[in-house]
């Protein structure tokens, strides 16, 4: 099925027509993978439409772009007003923000100085890994690709090049007939998904791995542990061994496009019972109560569009 794109889009300091929105071939960004960006998401509530955590998401960009040492032609606060301002040009029609920023055309060395482009796409992309995984949730394998092991690529950094990783990771599943794969770190533990982070349940209990393991700080991951832990649900942060996935009451995976899908199995191995658990459920409640007044923002994560 072709895609269809939207409209219009945000690039360099304004609103252009999606196919007028180009970069050069021979920019550093197609060559060396030199891009940092964001996911975000905007929801409806009874109170109208909200970007989910907008200023944290942005602030992850600009934090990546400094690892990176990718100067940013624009303020937060720029980035920010970009992202309302290319819902609202596309009739508040999409779910979905990628602001993304690359070195674009200047030398060709990897340390080349270059300009900083800057876009800000929105798209309608509905749930992420199929029509009503969040719901009955999807099979996991155990990818034979490893994430980069520490001081090689910094895992902390929302970057371009980090996710050939995750492509491998993903495209091998989807080739094995998985819904999902799962890659563990360069030490043989857990790290993440191909683009999500994963929490384990054990006699009521959440368990998910470090941020030393080679993944994203996500800020979905961020929002889970913050509900559980204000409702009364345990969050335990810790090295997990790869056997922990077939031995767990329970297992899920987050992020802001895939948000809480359940994994009913591993490597053809069932999880619990093979169904959603009353964890996952209830985590799934806390969360998706924030966008229809269920569960009370306290924490300023639903910003006005």
């Amino acid at each position: 099925m072709a895609m269809h794109y939207p409209e219009w889009i945000w690039h360099n300091g304004a609103i252009k027509r999606w196919a007028e929105a180009t970069t050069h071939v021979m920019s550093h960004v197609v060559h060396y993978g030199s891009s940092v960006f964001e996911g975000i998401r905007t929801y409806q509530t009874p109170d109208g439409p909200i970007i989910f955590r907008l200023t944290d998401h942005n602030r992850r960009l600009f934090a990546s772009a400094k690892i990176y040492d990718m100067p940013m032609p624009y303020s937060l606060d720029e980035i920010n007003a970009a992202c309302r301002e290319v819902i609202k040009a596309n009739g508040n029609t999409t779910d979905y923000l990628r602001p993304v920023a690359y070195r674009g055309l200047g030398g060709f060395g990897l340390s080349a100085d270059t300009p900083t482009d800057v876009a800000v796409a929105t798209w309608k992309m509905g749930q992420y890994l199929g029509a009503s995984v969040v719901e009955e949730g999807i099979d996991a394998c155990v990818s034979s690709w490893q994430r980069f092991a520490p001081n090689t690529l910094p895992a902390g950094a929302k970057a371009g090049g980090n996710y050939l990783s995750g492509q491998l990771v993903a495209r091998e599943a989807r080739r094995l007939g998985f819904g999902e794969g799962i890659a563990l770190a360069s030490t043989g533990l857990l790290s993440e998904g191909a683009g999500e982070n994963l929490f384990l349940v054990f006699d009521g209990a959440l368990h998910t791995s470090p941020v030393s393991a080679a993944l994203l700080n996500g800020l979905t991951r961020n929002s889970i542990i913050t509900l559980a832990r204000d409702n009364g649900i345990e969050v335990i942060e810790r090295d997990l061994p790869r056997e922990y996935l077939y031995l767990c009451d329970e297992l899920f995976m987050c992020g802001t496009a895939a948000e809480i899908t359940p994994i009913r199995s591993v490597d053809g191995r069932q999880v619990g019972t093979g169904k959603p658990g009353a964890v996952t459920r209830r985590i799934q409640e806390l969360f998706f109560g924030l966008f229809d007044g269920r569960t009370p923002d306290k924490y300023g994560w639903l910003e006005a569009l």
